[in-house]
């Protein structure tokens, strides 16, 4: 598409034997959540890696507002304004939230990683730190170390740290994951607010949380895609039920 911010061409990636991405091709519009959807080993996280540049893809192109950034490496792509969040969390948890956001922002202002300790009091860093963790709901807990912080709270910190470098796309890699039904309404909360603002690429194996969320959705079996399109055609294929959504699903596949 003409107007997408992101557009995968024909992607491939192999881990020896096992076909990872097979001629992948999506794009994410300004303006829409695009979710990701399928079971374990359909290849989700390794194309979110090769987008973000963490791996470099066999074959096919990456486009970013035009230009092809298949060969930039990753803090390439995020000063671009590509951001992603991890499905395993990476904190400093002896630091605390507000610290933490600090030091995501750092590398972006061209400060060095050897003065970690100047971070926590420098105003450039704070103030654009505090602001992020408003966003994503922990204003409250700045102060708090990070070690102390529930599961919850630590999935809202990496997305704190995911805005605070002004992306112009999230890419997101399950923020839900091992969430209890509170938090994870919080988060689809935060997210819907946060859908208004930044065209966001969706890794997520809650369907509830997918289909109140995603304006398009891709499913990924074996590495290649399945199918792709709004969420009332995702819900009524039923070749996305017999691949991945399947009988326990059924109920809420069929709304």
């Amino acid at each position: 598409m003409t107007d997408a911010l992101l557009k995968i061409e024909g992607l491939h990636k192999r881990f020896g034997g096992v076909v990872a991405s097979e001629n992948i091709l999506l794009d994410v519009r300004p303006g829409e959540l695009h979710a990701i959807i399928g079971p374990n080993g359909a290849g989700k996280t390794t194309l979110i890696g090769q987008i973000s540049g963490e791996l470099t893809p066999d074959a096919g192109r990456i486009y970013f507002d035009g230009r092809d950034i298949t060969a930039l490496s990753t803090p390439m792509r995020s000063a671009l304004g590509l951001a992603r969040s991890f499905q395993i969390t990476s904190l400093f948890l002896d630091f605390t939230a507000l610290a933490n956001v600090a030091l995501a922002i750092q590398p972006g202002l061209g400060h060095s990683f050897h003065f970690w300790h100047d971070a926590r009091k420098d105003d450039a860093l704070l103030e654009p730190a505090r602001v992020a963790l408003a966003r994503a709901g922990l204003e409250h807990r700045a102060d708090v170390v990070a070690a102390n912080l529930s599961h919850g709270e630590h999935r809202q910190l990496e997305l704190a740290m995911a805005l605070a470098n002004k992306p112009r796309l999230l890419l997101l890699d399950e923020p839900m994951a091992g969430l209890g039904p509170e938090e994870s309404a919080r988060m689809v909360a935060m997210l819907r607010e946060l859908k208004r603002e930044f065209p966001i690429l969706l890794i997520e194996h809650d369907m509830e949380a997918v289909f109140a969320l995603a304006d398009r959705i891709t499913v990924l079996v074996y590495g290649r895609v399945l199918a792709s399109g709004d969420p009332t055609s995702i819900r009524a294929s039923e070749e996305v039920r017999d691949a991945y959504l399947g009988e326990q699903d059924e109920e809420f596949a069929d709304g």
